[in-house]
């Protein structure tokens, strides 16, 4: 994993630097930061893992520099790893680094979460994004999601999620964890209750099985 780590920082920081995907220059920061903050849930969350191991698909929405979806590419080479992601530049040149970095399990996208319908049971991530609320409602789905979020300890200071809990979701992980030089992660996970309709109207649906 160092050694990914250290080919990863190289790449972002230096052929695709103008690109700023990262503001970490320091390796061992980078690794810590980004590198096991995105992985930490595989080694620490027992119902993060099981998820994955039945799913073997994993979303991530909002990737950003490539975290968390290349570096738990990176240690699950036999299951296949999705990325969504608004800007289309940072999609294409992701991708390009997935393809350098020999990650042949990954597909990054240009893609709105809003309009895709989950027809096939997915685990989603969501790391560095806005809040619980505002992205649960737009999951559509007639199948099962197993959807977690990366969170600061502070979480429930800054967000309710109690309205969700009583009618669209479980929640299914709740813990926290040290990530070395930050003020710790909590882990949020949820499970749906029932088929989700998305709370968007739009009249263009993408299944994603057409997607992978």
């Amino acid at each position: 994993m160092k050694d990914f780590s250290q080919k990863y920082l190289e790449l972002l920081t230096g052929e695709f630097a103008g690109i700023n995907l990262t503001k970490i220059q320091s390796p061992e920061e980078f690794y810590q930061k980004q590198i096991v903050d995105s992985v930490l849930p595989q080694t620490e969350s027992k119902v993060f893992k099981n998820a994955l191991e039945a799913t073997k698909l994993l979303v991530d929405v909002g990737f950003g520099g490539g975290f968390p979806v290349l570096p738990l590419a990176f240690m699950n080479p036999d299951k296949k790893f999705i990325g969504f992601d608004a800007r289309a530049k940072k999609a294409q040149t992701v991708q390009k680094i997935a393809n350098i970095l020999g990650l042949t399990n990954v597909k990054l996208k240009h893609q709105r979460l809003e309009v895709v319908d989950f027809d096939m049971d997915v685990v989603i991530t969501f790391k560095a994004v806005g809040k619980v609320s505002d992205y649960l409602p737009l999951l559509r789905t007639s199948k099962t999601l197993y959807v977690f979020f990366y969170k600061g300890p502070n979480f429930y200071e800054l967000e309710d999620i109690e309205a969700m809990l009583e009618k669209d979701w479980e929640l299914i992980e709740e813990k926290s964890y040290d990530v070395p030089g930050t003020e710790g992660r909590l882990l949020l996970g949820f499970k749906n209750r029932k088929v989700l309709r998305g709370t968007i109207q739009t009249e263009k649906i993408i299944k994603f099985s057409e997607l992978l």
